[in-house]
């Protein structure tokens, strides 16, 4: 099996990052924490609630209490 070079450049990254707080978890935690929040090319996400009209669409006369199967 060949090795990707793509999986060797992230795992050599990660022992970078590692090394580089030494083997700190939360510190790495939060300096990629910290480089996210101070990303300027991402648009921020907002979250999407579903109506409930979407939500319980086609599934109205169950809801009324009708145990039949359509």
């Amino acid at each position: 099996m060949t090795k990707d070079p793509i999986i060797a450049e992230i795992h050599r990254f990660r022992e970078e990052h590692a090394r580089k707080f030494n083997y700190d978890l939360h510190a790495m935690v939060e300096d990629i924490r910290k480089r996210e929040r101070n990303r300027e090319n991402l648009s921020p996400l907002k979250p999407v609630k579903p109506t409930l009209a979407k939500v319980a669409e086609g599934r109205a006369s169950y809801a009324a209490g009708d145990t039949k199967k359509p």
